[in-house]
């Protein structure tokens, strides 16, 4: 052995411990299947792919060969209303797949249920599981995340998928590798970060570390926005234009208990701002909504969805309706059934498929970049075949919202 051999021995990458999948199925991209093979071989791998880019045909193609593999049954958890989705899309690839509300459901095959029916399952009786929107990680309590974490600890072959895995965000990637049993996220950190002191609760990567952080990483999750990253043709795979229109309506009233009129600066006064300048917002969606079009309408708060709802009759998804009821409503806006819907992101701004709505409004903003893009790539997406319209309603008061969501973007609109 010479001193290379040494060093690179030394290297911390982990494991396959999976097998050889048999043929991929012939109707995925050349770039998914490579990708599917790869996860295979991995045995447990995450797959951070762009939005449209075909995250649920890889995973059901994965599931179908460890089952094949192992003949046992695997598990896919999915965000609300995105299970009748994936079954759907597995007719087209020719996997049959289970809908299950509990235990008593589940087949010897590729069984789905929802994130939030998980305790109705035994999770040691599964071979495989696949989370389907894995920056649920991140996003739930951590008691949750916790559960998920601790349920599947012993599960042999596991995927995770998402398309905005946050790179800066240590301790959602740290989350992922405990998940995939490649290292808990106290190892992570003790390996290469060091504590900040000079930011309490904030850890930033050792300098002579970096490289190696990053080549761990690799070693068990996959990352593109587009096929051309791993060599392939973007053929197919190119976002239609995205039109961003900003409305910005002056307010010129001072908030409730001020004297003048002044930027809303912290939460609460956004809040505020927002909560005050509903009817002004009403009045510019009415001008800007047609009739003949579908449109998605993101909302932040309570009230703002309820009222716009009910002033332009459009079909509002709440929080508070059943599970059972905010499904049919999400099915309903992908059948054309409902032709304009309002809801916040953090109920229907993952997973859903709307490339047949191409009209996106945003008449209330949160801080989170993650939410912001997740809402509009359920209809700019790969598959879209029209220009998307995406109309940004503020008023001169909220102050700073969309320029912080600005500077957190990690990419060009164009």
């Amino acid at each position: 052995m010479n001193y290379q051999e040494f060093l690179n021995n030394k290297d911390i990458i982990d494991k396959q411990s999976g097998f050889d999948p048999k043929d991929i199925n012939i109707k995925l991209y050349d770039f998914q299947s490579a990708i599917v093979r790869w996860a295979c071989k991995r045995g447990r791998a995450a797959i951070f792919a762009d939005c449209g880019l075909g995250k649920t045909p890889m995973q059901l193609e994965w599931a179908h060969q460890v089952h094949l593999h192992t003949k046992q049954p695997i598990l896919i958890l999915a965000p609300l209303a995105v299970s009748k989705q994936t079954q759907r899309e597995g007719e087209k690839f020719n996997i049959t797949v289970k809908i299950c509300e509990s235990q008593d459901d589940v087949i010897n095959g590729i069984n789905i249920t929802n994130y939030e029916k998980l305790h109705k399952f035994d999770a040691g009786s599964f071979i495989g599981i696949v989370l389907d929107e894995s920056s649920i990680l991140k996003s739930y309590t951590g008691k949750f995340r916790n559960f998920i974490i601790e349920s599947f600890q012993k599960t042999p072959y596991k995927l995770a998928c998402t398309a905005t895995p946050a790179p800066n965000d240590f301790m959602e990637l740290g989350n992922h590798a405990e998940f995939l049993n490649v290292l808990s996220r106290s190892e992570m950190l003790s390996l290469f970060f060091i504590n900040d002191t000079a930011n309490v609760g904030t850890w930033r990567l050792k300098g002579h570390g970096e490289d190696k952080f990053w080549k761990w990483l690799c070693s068990w999750a996959v990352m593109l926005s587009k096929p051309s990253e791993l060599g392939f043709d973007d053929n197919g795979f190119i976002l239609p234009e995205l039109n961003i229109i900003e409305h910005v309506i002056e307010f010129g009233k001072p908030l409730e208990g001020c004297l003048f009129p002044q930027k809303a600066e912290t939460l609460q006064e956004r809040r505020q701002a927002r909560r005050e300048s509903i009817d002004e917002k009403i009045d510019m969606i009415k001008q800007i909504v047609t009739d003949d079009e579908s449109w998605l309408i993101w909302c932040d708060l309570n009230n703002e969805s309820e009222s716009i709802s009910k002033a332009i009759n459009a079909t509002e998804i709440t929080g508070a309706q059943s599970n059972e009821d905010k499904e049919s409503r999400m099915l309903g806006f992908s059948s054309g059934l409902h032709r304009t819907i309002c809801t916040k992101p953090k109920i229907a701004g993952f997973g859903m498929n709307w490339q047949h709505c191409n009209n996106v409004i945003f008449a209330g903003l949160s801080d989170s970049y993650e939410a912001f893009y997740q809402a509009i790539r359920r209809c700019w997406r790969f598959g879209q075949k029209a220009k998307v319209n995406c109309h940004i309603i503020t008023t001169d008061i909220e102050g700073i919202l969309l320029k912080t969501l600005n500077a957190k973007r990690p990419m060009r609109y164009e």
